[in-house]
């Protein structure tokens, strides 16, 4: 199951289901698990671990050294999940310190030509699209859907079933549900995405109220949250909470009504 022109260093770890293609690359701390299948110019370095199941086309480059000019060759890490689908020249790189890896989880699709810098992390099935730059330290939740050359700057957060419309990019945290629009904008709930995934039109139309409330009511973001604490307790209420009450990097602005948007900067003090 290993093409004759793959280069496979000595102590590289491979499960014998696993197949290589022609071309390949793979260096000394690989390790590489149960049926996955790397097409051809598969390059994988570093300290790179793949679970099972990871499908590889043509030229993606996996665990490359860090874009990061402090970096200086330590033996840092890149752990993925199972199940994971990476199409053609995607680029995915390790950490930047020992003391923290970047990690992909399971069942995620990244697109041709898409990258994750150091230090990210990727939950699960997530759908990362064409040409979409996610930067260092960023966080992108359970099924996010980040659209075609999207950008996600350094340390934001993506939350869980957030969308990114197509072009858009942010540079603050994007919360749970929701959709970003153009540049640090957002636009309402992902509301095709919470019914696909399973959520009731009770638990939607209880969303709706909640945005309305944290980013439409004209209130400070602080004592929006405060007040929706009580009036709201489900757990996918929360879920938003939380996220908004632990951002460090602020949150991006509602767009649906001019004027009427909350102030929601982290350092907001109201």
């Amino acid at each position: 199951m290993i093409h004759p022109t793959a280069i496979i260093h000595p102590t590289a770890q491979l499960d014998p289901s696993a197949e290589v293609g022609p071309f390949c690359v793979i260096d000394a701390h690989v390790i590489v698990g149960p049926n996955c299948r790397l097409g051809p110019y598969v390059h994988l370095t570093g300290h790179t671990i793949l679970g099972a199941g990871n499908r590889l086309h043509a030229g993606c480059v996996l665990g490359d050294a860090p874009q990061d000019l402090k970096y200086g060759d330590a033996p840092t890490r890149l752990r993925i999940g199972d199940h994971n689908i990476f199409r053609e020249q995607v680029t995915i790189h390790r950490s930047n310190q020992v003391e923290e890896d970047t990690v992909i989880g399971s069942h995620c699709f990244f697109m041709a030509h898409s990258h994750v810098g150091h230090n990210a992390r990727v939950g699960n099935h997530a759908i990362i699209a064409n040409g979409v730059a996610v930067a260092g330290h960023a966080i992108v939740e359970d099924r996010a859907f980040i659209s075609g050359n999207c950008l996600v700057h350094q340390f934001c957060r993506v939350g869980t079933l957030a969308l990114m419309q197509g072009g858009s990019a942010i540079s603050k945290d994007l919360p749970p549900y929701t959709i970003a629009r153009g540049d640090n904008g957002m636009c309402g709930l992902n509301v095709v995405g919470l019914r696909r995934a399973g959520f009731t039109n009770e638990q939607r139309l209880e969303l709706k109220r909640l945005y309305h409330l944290l980013f439409r009511s004209g209130l400070p973001l602080k004592k929006a949250i405060a007040r929706a604490r009580p009036e709201f307790p489900g757990t996918a209420a929360a879920v938003l909470l939380d996220f908004l009450a632990t951002s460090k990097r602020g949150i991006v602005t509602d767009t649906g009504r001019r004027g009427t948007a909350n102030r929601v900067d982290a350092a907001d003090s109201e």
